[in-house]
């Protein structure tokens, strides 16, 4: 062996003694010389590769990666390490496009099929995803985990029956850790299904995983099924936590910075990948408006699609700076965030799809909030990187901090932002939109995986004390009207009461949504967005509030129009409410006078003064940092507002 590769051999064992150590640093300097000293060895080229993979620096690492590759084009170890760079930039068609390039001759193993699943599974291309997890499975069929990813392509399809078979043999397999995400997954799915035969079980399953969660987990999770099918918040704090300290447990924090004077204009991102036509968009684009730009200098960082809508170029006007970081790591958006000097850091995602709670992991600005995007705790303390929680004292009132891991952060009135340029409800007709003509309309337009068998029971009692009325449903999917006829036959109710509203455009929807006598909500989880635009419509909405954060929004809505005598604190309190109103005309017709006033007067609807405090919010968790003082329970306002459910 000359003495170039022998001095080459003894730094790539150095660093493979520093890499073992979990000492990435030195383990990088060590690989880098061996490869410098013996460039045209893979294995070291690979090492190094991998040793920049941990200190996040992915750009150096694919350089890495592929000048290994360009030595040896059949490596298929070199092939996957240059697709796992280029899917940690979410790159991930590049990646799918890598793999799919291997050399015939190399051979295609279970493996391989399992990576390209997944890396076409992010790219979206979910045909092809599904067509390559089923190669992985005809040569390992018991793998778990490529049954879950199967099951994940078919939802995204739409084709929701098999995705649930797909989790079901997952969780039957055993996925270890992420047993509870498939639970989680499968109870979900079927919810949207309105498949209930296995629901009780399916949601005690659930229960019994998150209870079993040890202290210090870090399992992967559908967070937002746990928040959405079940009313435990302490259960739900523990699930959030679990997968919290998974998704970041390759995250290192930046060094914290140290508290300085804030400017005359405080720096403040919001992180998402909503910006274009969204819920979360069609709610905050007004704010970004209006947020006053004296006191406020505002940065979009958008992880998410450029949809082309008249949405996207509102947003992109209503910013300072609007940052395009769908293409980068999470470290890479962290960096550029410490680059601009951000003061406050706002995560709009929560647990949800496409969230990248990583980058608030390495501690990309002094103060981090996490709001609107997600109706539950993310899990993260503020030593973990999260500061506050954006909420308000029904939702998440200060006697419920415990069930969540941030400081509390309540804004004066309703959380909720509304954004006034909404349309207005405009002229609908009862035939117009298939509804009989001198029925008694139980709107209950929220989504089928918001539907409980416990909740449908109410529901048709109703409908039979009340045999003049018929039920409105919003058509979400293709499967749900034939499952809740079928429901509504088995207790008693002829189905045909059932109406079922297909989706259209908001301008419509509105107009169309006015015709409703009354907004019956859901529990556990509220109506939230759906909500507020029946209150917008003029219909009167109850219902029942529980103890989590996600079953608590309708009340903060109705608090915040004035008719808090509609949010109810038991089941029973709920259908004797609407079996009132429903025999009381005139109060009905009271209550929507009063909503049709409250679009120029409440507060829920006044998002000048929501921005304004708002603001203030912001202020004031940086205020704190500012002045060396460590996160604490920031309440803009002192007192509960009354009637709110305890």
């Amino acid at each position: 062996m000359p003495p170039f590769a022998r001095t080459a051999q003894r730094d790539w064992e150095e660093g493979l003694v520093h890499a073992k150590a979990g000492d990435w640093a030195k383990a990088e300097h060590a690989f880098h010389r061996a490869s410098e000293r013996n460039p045209r060895d893979t294995v070291y080229l690979l090492n190094l590769a991998r040793a920049q993979m941990k200190n996040g620096a992915h750009d150096k690492a694919l350089q890495s990666a592929q000048s290994a590759l360009a030595l040896k084009p059949d490596d298929a170890l070199a092939r996957m390490i240059v697709a796992d760079c280029l899917s940690a930039q979410h790159r991930y068609l590049e990646a799918a496009n890598c793999l799919q390039q291997q050399p015939n001759q190399t051979p295609r193993n279970a493996e391989y099929y399992q990576n390209l699943g997944e890396a076409l599974f992010n790219a979206g291309q979910h045909q092809a995803a599904i067509a390559a997890l089923f190669e992985a499975l005809s040569r390992n069929v018991d793998h778990a985990l490529s049954h879950y990813r199967l099951g994940l392509s078919f939802n995204a399809l739409g084709m929701k029956q098999e995705a649930t078979e797909c989790f079901r043999t997952a969780l039957i397999l055993g996925l270890g850790g992420g047993d509870l995400a498939a639970q989680g997954l499968l109870a979900f799915v079927e919810r949207e299904l309105c498949r209930w035969q296995n629901a009780q079980a399916d949601v005690a399953a659930l229960q019994r995983l998150a209870a079993a969660l040890p202290d210090d987990a870090a399992s992967w999770a559908s967070v937002f099924a746990q928040v959405t099918v079940t009313d435990d918040p302490d259960a739900q704090r523990r699930v959030a936590r679990s997968c919290w300290r998974f998704q970041t447990r390759r995250v290192e924090a930046f060094a914290p910075v140290a508290p300085r004077p804030l400017p005359a204009r405080l720096r403040v991102g919001f992180v998402s990948a909503d910006f274009h036509q969204h819920a979360t968009a069609i709610l905050m684009a007004e704010v970004f408006e209006k947020l006053d730009r004296s006191r406020f200098d505002i940065t979009l960082y958008s992880h998410g699609p450029d949809d082309g809508s008249p949405m996207r170029a509102r947003l992109r006007a209503a910013a300072d700076r609007f940052v395009d970081v769908a293409r980068r790591s999470d470290l890479e958006v962290a960096q550029q965030v410490r680059h601009d000097e951000v003061d406050v850091l706002v995560d709009l995602k929560g647990h949800t799809r496409d969230a990248r709670l990583a980058i608030f992991g390495h501690r990309a600005a002094p103060v981090q909030l996490s709001f609107l995007g997600f109706p539950g705790t993310t899990g993260a303390t503020p030593a973990d990187g999260i500061d506050y929680f954006v909420g308000d004292a029904i939702v998440s009132p200060l006697a419920h901090a415990a069930h969540f891991s941030e400081k509390l952060a309540l804004m004066p009135g309703c959380y909720q932002p509304n954004d006034r340029q909404r349309p207005l409800p405009g002229p609908y007709g009862r035939a117009q939109a298939g509804l009989p003509e001198g029925a008694l309309v139980l709107c209950g337009f929220n989504q089928p995986f918001k539907l409980s068998p416990e909740v449908f029971d109410v529901w048709c009692r109703l409908l039979q004390r009340l045999p003049n009325a018929v039920l409105w449903l919003l058509q979400w999917n293709d499967h749900s009207p034939a499952q809740l006829r079928a429901e509504a036959a088995a207790r008693g109710i002829d189905p045909q009461r059932l109406v079922f509203a297909p989706k259209i455009g908001l301008r419509e929807h509105l107009s169309r949504l006015a015709l409703a006598d009354l907004f019956i909500d859901t529990w556990p989880c509220n109506g939230h967005t759906t909500a507020s635009d029946a209150l917008w419509a003029g219909v009167p909405v109850v219902t029942y509030a529980g103890q989590t954060f996600a079953s608590r929004v309708a009340a903060s809505l109705l608090d915040a129009v004035g008719l808090p005598q509609l949010a109810c604190t038991t089941v029973a309190d709920y259908e004797a409410r609407i079996v009132e109103l429903a025999g009381d005309a005139p109060a009905r017709q009271a209550l929507r006078q009063h909503l049709v006033a409250a679009r120029d007067t409440a507060p829920l609807f006044d998002s000048e003064t929501w921005t304004r405090d708002f603001g203030c919010l912001l202020w004031a968790a940086a205020e704190r940092w500012s002045h060396g003082l460590p996160p604490d329970h920031i309440v803009l306002a002192d007192e509960t507002p009354e009637g709110a459910p305890a």
